[in-house]
């Protein structure tokens, strides 16, 4: 289609849609702040506890959702789900009664919180390898775990 017919076109759509055959101005959009990472909002989350936040990159690799939007599942059980890696098998009866949604970032996050405080970070010990050497934490669960990431750095 040449300009003439483009032009003409526009006219007569214009016409008969009420519009004006001028086009619309171009809007540029406005930057707007970055939404926060998942990575960062449980950093955050776990800014009391920043041991839970190391263990939920060991876990999940801050992951709740796949790249298809589905729940993240674990790799060596399919049982486990989202940032925190909560077993359904296990915990999916306890959390919903307590209120907790695993299957969402929050109630994931809520869900651990309440884990940690009642079992400290047992649930989590299958990936212990990955985050004990990371050990920066004061609370009681680090201080125990503390001799433990010294002897594994002293093994590697």
């Amino acid at each position: 289609m040449n300009l003439t017919a483009s032009v003409l076109a526009l006219s007569i759509s214009a016409l008969l849609t009420g519009g004006s055959a001028v086009p619309a101005k171009q809007v540029t959009p406005i930057a707007q702040p970055r939404a926060e990472t998942v990575r960062e909002h449980i950093t955050t989350y776990w800014a009391d506890v920043p041991l839970m936040a190391v263990v939920s990159g060991c876990e999940s690799h801050y992951r709740q959702f796949d790249t298809d939007g589905s729940v993240y599942r674990g790799e060596q059980n399919n049982k486990d789900v989202g940032v925190m890696q909560i077993n359904e098998h296990y915990h999916l009866d306890t959390a919903t009664a307590l209120g907790y949604n695993i299957y969402t970032v929050d109630g994931n996050l809520g869900y651990a919180r309440y884990l940690y405080t009642h079992e400290g970070t047992a649930p989590w010990s299958s990936s212990e390898y990955c985050w004990a050497p990371n050990v920066k934490d004061t609370s009681v669960a680090a201080k125990k775990l503390a001799p433990l990431a010294t002897a594994v750095k002293q093994t590697y």
